[in-house]
């Protein structure tokens, strides 16, 4: 099931149109029996994050390697996504498939992605060093695994999204425009609109 929501941009924003997916991948909330969080708190951080207008596609797929692969592969290459972020499945567990299938997927892997992640979260918990996040692209797409629970989510995409814009544009994707107040991210000088 794809459940689309549309963002309108900031008013003033520099940035243009893009689709981003959101991919929850568990068990239980894709069979029904528990109310996904990990989805609608990356849609809120985007709702208050970003200044172009968005097209938001979310999927929530068990955890197993086909159908993540194949809400990937649909959302990068059949929808265009921009970005696509996953959530949930990143453990130790024998369940936890979301690199394998992520992994299964990418052109390329960026290894700062999930380095980073494990750093943003081991300020906060020991287990960090548990998780196996990890990043990369497919196609002019930029794939990413984040943790599961809302609050894990919140203090790693805050960080981890100030990369995201400027990896964007190198590899051909939309411009997108951020609130400063909320993530103020990087880009080069000579790549900035204003």
């Amino acid at each position: 099931m794809d459940d689309v929501t549309r963002l309108d941009g900031r008013e003033g924003h520099v940035g243009e149109f893009a689709r981003i997916g959101i991919v929850t991948v568990s068990d239980r909330a894709s069979a029904g029996a528990y109310e996904d969080e990990g989805g609608p708190a990356i849609l809120g951080f985007l709702n208050e994050a970003v200044a172009s207008p968005l097209e938001v596609h979310y999927r929530c797929v068990p955890d197993e390697v086909d159908a993540i692969a194949e809400a990937l592969t649909d959302l990068c290459d059949a929808l265009g996504c921009a970005v696509v972020v996953t959530t949930g499945g990143t453990g130790p567990a024998s369940r936890d498939v979301t690199p394998e299938a992520t992994e299964a997927v990418l052109d390329r892997v960026l290894p700062g992605f999930g380095e980073q992640m494990r750093a943003i979260s081991l300020a906060f918990v020991p287990t960090a060093i548990l998780s196996r996040q990890l990043g990369g692209t497919r196609g002019s797409s930029l794939v990413f695994n984040l943790p599961g629970r809302p609050k894990s989510i919140r203090e790693t995409i805050d960080e981890i999204w100030r990369a995201v814009p400027y990896a964007v544009d190198l590899i051909g994707g939309p411009y997108l425009d951020m609130v400063d107040a909320v993530c103020d991210a990087f880009r080069p000088k000579t790549a900035r609109r204003r």
